[in-house]
């Protein structure tokens, strides 16, 4: 194993470019290397730096843990070989530094204490050097303090947990921060929001390379939303006001039952019993989007599952979804997903097995 653990920073990344050298690949085919669908592993790496929150890391580590319908290979490395100290007060013991960075297909950042202070030059080095190789490189949380030290997040409208916006903002005025949403995917940087919303960004990524049929499997595994959209509210400023006030959880589970069916507003509030209005603010202040936007979601999701899972045509896809024809299906797959439903059949139905 190659150990890079200079602490001067152009040290560092100069011996790491000549190691990728060595091996054959130059920072362009590294980032050629991470888009090839069909490789037999991929490379998750998630950078634990001391202070490391210690549900931040936990989320990344179980979703990208070793299963045997998806191809990702867990490294948790570290600016040290040895142990880093959560935020809890604990210690983990590592087995790689930061040289494991300079094999990852996908770097992850976790949220950590003091995130208002740089990271050292060295790992600061070692992701510039992976975001100058095009590499995907998500955070969770602070985590994007560590991104934003080594330049990769300049230019970028990107996320973090909404109690830190401010200070994000104030030490890199080159970045523009969404102080309100769960996850932004911006090519290949993205970032979270605190906490859950790492769940949430990191079944997005499963979802975008693998469907979101292995996607779903893995939420059920948690226990955990199978899908909430970047989009959604980090939190809901106003709770219910009564601890015994309606809820919706089993009018949206019955949705779920009856996408293929005419689900109107009014379908909606007469399940739950109560009034058209009443249904829009409960529904926003429980999930963050209107009813409507939350039914497209719900119907997207289903479309792109049976077109990994099933043979059926888009038309019959488009009735089952409750999307209604093959031509609002594809102009929705388009607006939703980026591609159409025929490419992505192409690119995740061979996952179904």
């Amino acid at each position: 194993m190659r150990t890079f653990l200079d602490k001067d920073p152009m040290t560092w990344l100069t011996r790491c470019s000549k190691a990728c050298y060595r091996d054959g690949f130059t920072v362009d085919s590294i980032s050629a290397r991470r888009s090839i669908k069909a490789m037999s592993k991929h490379r998750v790496t998630v950078l634990a730096l001391d202070g490391v929150l210690p549900l931040d890391l936990g989320i990344p580590t179980q979703i990208f843990n070793t299963r045997p319908n998806t191809p990702y290979e867990l490294t948790v490395c570290g600016d040290t070989q040895h142990v880093v100290t959560t935020s809890g007060g604990f210690t983990l013991g590592l087995r790689a530094g930061l040289e494991a960075l300079a094999e990852a297909d996908t770097i992850i950042v976790p949220g950590y204490d003091d995130y208002r202070n740089p990271p050292s030059g060295a790992v600061t080095a070692a992701l510039k050097l992976a975001g100058r190789a095009g590499l995907r490189i998500a955070s969770i949380c602070t985590g994007a303090f560590a991104l934003a030290a080594a330049g990769l997040l300049d230019g970028r409208t990107v996320t973090t947990h909404w109690a830190s916006a401010n200070d994000l903002e104030e030490l890199y005025p080159a970045l523009s921060v969404n102080h309100g949403v769960l996850y932004i995917d911006d090519d290949t940087v993205l970032t979270s929001a605190g906490v859950t919303a790492g769940i949430d960004l990191c079944l997005h990524i499963v979802r975008k390379d693998l469907g979101a049929a292995v996607a779903n499997d893995i939420a059920r595994e948690l226990v955990a939303a199978p899908h909430r959209d970047g989009g959604q509210a980090q939190y809901i400023a106003k709770s219910l006001s009564d601890p015994a006030a309606t809820t919706l959880a089993r009018t949206r589970q019955w949705a779920l039952s009856h996408l293929d069916e005419d689900v109107t507003i009014h379908r909606l509030a007469e399940h739950a019993s109560v009034s058209t209005r009443t249904l829009t603010r409960i529904w926003r202040q429980e999930t963050g989007i209107s009813p409507h936007q939350w039914l497209l979601t719900a119907r997207i999701n289903r479309a792109r599952e049976l077109l990994e899972m099933t043979p059926l045509s888009v038309e019959q896809i488009a009735a089952a979804s409750g999307l209604g024809s093959s031509t609002n299906m594809r102009a929705r797959f388009r607006d939703t997903v980026g591609t159409t439903p025929s490419a992505y059949r192409r690119t995740f139905q061979h996952h179904a097995a």
